[in-house]
């Protein structure tokens, strides 16, 4: 099982680097990684949601008895932790595969950065739309490239930081 789950990675390993043939010149390999990764996910991630929302809830409110859930949030609450662990896999076995923090410490990074990003979307949606008057379509793309960014460096220089990382700040100090 194990050596099929390497035979795994390294296919997607060698996927994502053949996209990345055209760009070499251009960007840095785990960028490029990290970016065809998130995309990917991010498919994986409306594709179930609609699948979900639109044949598993049949657009129907979740009724649990002491709280009704629309059939969007609903939708989201059923999809995230899927989305959430294939993110990290990509994450912990594509993009950053050198750091050598234990898993669990990984994924509770991981976790706080998901979560942060959870909270800047909402907190740069709510700022743009409704304090400066943005079109809501223009704010989500605006929010959106700030969020990846605050992504991106959270992932790598907090859930998933490597030891070189850790040694060249040392000695830069």
């Amino acid at each position: 099982m194990i050596q099929f789950l390497r035979n795994i990675r390294y296919l997607i390993i060698q996927t994502v680097d053949w996209f990345y043939f055209p760009f070499l010149n251009f960007i840095p390999r785990e960028i490029f990684r990290y970016g065809f990764t998130g995309g990917l996910n991010t498919l994986f991630d409306l594709l179930l949601y609609f699948i979900t929302y639109r044949y598993i809830l049949d657009k129907q409110i979740v009724y649990l008895g002491f709280i009704a859930i629309s059939p969007h949030i609903a939708a989201f609450m059923m999809v995230f932790p899927v989305t959430f662990l294939s993110g990290f896999i990509f994450a912990k076995y594509v993009t950053f595969s050198a750091s050598e923090l234990s898993g669990r410490i990984q994924l509770f990074r991981y976790g706080v950065t998901v979560f942060g990003a959870i909270i800047l979307n909402y907190i740069f949606l709510k700022l743009f739309v409704e304090y400066f008057g943005w079109y809501a379509t223009f704010s989500k793309g605006v929010t959106t490239v700030i969020v990846v960014i605050y992504s991106y460096l959270s992932q790598r220089y907090f859930s998933f930081k490597t030891a070189q990382l850790a040694f060249s700040r040392k000695a830069a100090n």
